[in-house]
């Protein structure tokens, strides 16, 4: 197999790479509860309404309590 003669630079390796690396948008839809804009499948973060109920907020651990804020 053949090899490369020289050394490719580090722009042209890196503009090869940048080729394929692209931001995707996000899909969102509407919370059918409030309206606010959530990610499907996942519990709305205006409302907590997730498949029509309403999700409990997770607790804090104890860990985290007794910690000062920084």
């Amino acid at each position: 197999m053949p090899n490369p003669k020289r050394k490719h630079t580090p722009a042209r390796r890196d503009s090869r790479r940048a080729a394929n690396w692209k931001l995707e948008v996000k899909s969102l839809s509407s919370c059918p509860q409030c309206g606010a804009l959530r990610l499907p499948h996942r519990v709305c973060p205006a409302c907590g309404v997730y498949n029509g109920k309403i999700e409990a907020p997770k607790k804090e651990s104890k860990k985290d309590e007794g910690q000062k804020p920084k």
